[in-house]
């Protein structure tokens, strides 16, 4: 006989969230996201225009599946590329996606917690996401891990950029997504972003000279003021409330209205 209260929730607790211990990511993770990003295998390829490619990957689970973006950046150096992904102050002049984003603090002296806060494309309500970043400059790798989320959404993206011989390569993979979202990002939102990224990167130097060129926390580690946390402090959350959204009333003039400003 089960004691009173015993398989029943508690007051307050959503059945959709699966917590879990924070973990920062170390050199095998890096390594196995770099094969991630180079491997073409299990990949279907399902956009290639411009220099910009997606792939997709299907999951056990059905209903999700990974995403992989890459993009050819030509006259842009892979640090700069990785300065452009770093530099918070630097995303508001061009991330339109963005309704605010900082840093909260450091968890050692390559890995830190912070919060964006995200313009959602419709259907999709403005989402607010805590993330655990984590970097690697490896030779001529440059390597961000972006762990989300530790607030209440699903989602997880990772960054890389290398260099080539005559240019540089910007690689993102994601974590699983519900399909349908995977079907809009791969033809629509994904490129645009990639482009966005690309464009951005050109006109960071020049910004960057007249905006504290020397401050650079993710280099230089002296330099960054965070307050320590523990990543025993941190809990990662899972839901799944984003493979339960219905489209099926917005249409297709308006999904791509939507992008246009993405």
């Amino acid at each position: 006989e089960e004691e009173e209260g015993e398989g029943e929730e508690k007051e307050g607790e959503d059945p959709e969230i699966a917590e879990m211990p924070v973990q920062i990511p170390d050199d095998s993770d890096f390594s196995s996201f770099k094969d991630q990003c180079l491997s073409p295998d299990g990949w279907t390829s399902r956009y290639s225009k411009g220099g910009v490619t997606v792939w997709t990957r299907d999951q056990e689970n059905q209903t999700v599946q990974k995403l992989k973006m890459r993009i050819v950046c030509k006259d842009v150096a892979a640090e700069t590329l990785y300065d452009v992904l770093h530099d918070t102050s630097y995303r508001r002049k061009w991330d339109t996606n963005m309704i605010e984003t900082y840093d909260i603090g450091r968890l050692t002296v390559n890995a830190d917690v912070g919060y964006y806060s995200w313009k959602c494309p419709s259907p999709l309500k403005n989402r607010d996401f805590v993330t655990m970043r984590s970097w690697l400059p490896l030779g001529n790798d440059f390597l961000i891990i972006n762990s989300s989320d530790l607030s209440r959404h699903v989602s997880s993206d990772v960054l890389q950029t290398s260099q080539g011989p005559h240019s540089n390569v910007l690689s993102l993979s994601t974590g699983s997504l519900p399909k349908w979202v995977v079907n809009r990002v791969s033809q629509f939102v994904g490129p645009k972003a990639m482009r966005k990224i690309y464009k951005a990167s050109l006109k960071y130097p020049d910004w960057k000279r007249k905006h504290d060129p020397w401050v650079k926390p993710w280099m230089f580690p002296e330099q960054n003021m965070l307050q320590n946390i523990s990543a025993s402090d941190l809990t990662l959350q899972r839901v799944e409330s984003l493979e339960n959204i219905d489209e099926s009333g917005v249409s297709e003039e308006k999904r791509h209205s939507d992008d246009d400003d993405t």
